[in-house]
């Protein structure tokens, strides 16, 4: 081998290294444009409600998403549905609680690739008890942005909940057991998460 080939080897390895172990990108959240938005069925009709997005901690690896983290906490005390007595009976100490736990956090523990998005599963604290919840996610780019352009994203987060296992019984005469989430969290590019 030539002594520049053979100087050119290591290097090329050094690089390659270097660049697959790429720290993920840290994103930070947009609040007032981020969102949770929850359906339920109350008596025999289907209705809905949102809570606003406290906080976020995310991070993305586009080439290997099992390396990326989602840390949201979501303000349940400013739960709202479209009747005052509901908004209240939700908030109360038989439901979610909010006087004693005003925060809902999801906290991920691993994703992997699904399809076109991807599969997070993480922990889901409601009323202090926390369940394994798994979540599918759609990212997408934001509205004028160009193809490649990944500094600012939407990401999409749907599932189900099953609000019994939480101890948030209350109203099981009127209010449906399972409730459907669908987060909405708007990002930008923060660059690489310190070490």
């Amino acid at each position: 081998m030539r002594p520049a080939l053979a100087f050119l080897v290591p290097l090329l390895a050094v690089l390659w290294a270097t660049f697959s172990a790429a720290d993920p990108v840290r994103y930070l959240l947009e609040k007032d444009k981020s969102i949770v938005g929850f359906t339920y069925v109350f008596g025999t009709s289907p209705a809905k409600g949102t809570m606003p997005v406290a906080a976020a901690d995310l991070s993305v690896d586009f080439d290997d998403l099992s390396r990326s983290r989602i840390d949201i906490t979501v303000a349940a005390d400013g739960a709202r549905t479209g009747f005052v007595l509901a908004t209240d009976a939700l908030k109360s100490a038989s439901v979610l609680d909010t006087a004693r736990f005003p925060h809902i956090r999801f906290k991920s523990t691993s994703v992997r690739r699904k399809g076109a998005g991807a599969s997070i599963t993480g922990a889901l604290t409601i009323r202090g008890v926390t369940r394994a919840l798994t979540l599918d996610a759609r990212i997408y780019r934001q509205r004028a942005t160009a193809a490649g352009d990944r500094r600012s994203l939407s990401i999409l987060l749907t599932g189900t909940v099953d609000r019994r296992t939480f101890g948030a019984t209350g109203y099981a005469d009127l209010v449906g057991s399972m409730v459907g989430l669908r987060i909405l969290a708007r990002i930008v590019e923060a660059g690489p998460r310190d070490h």
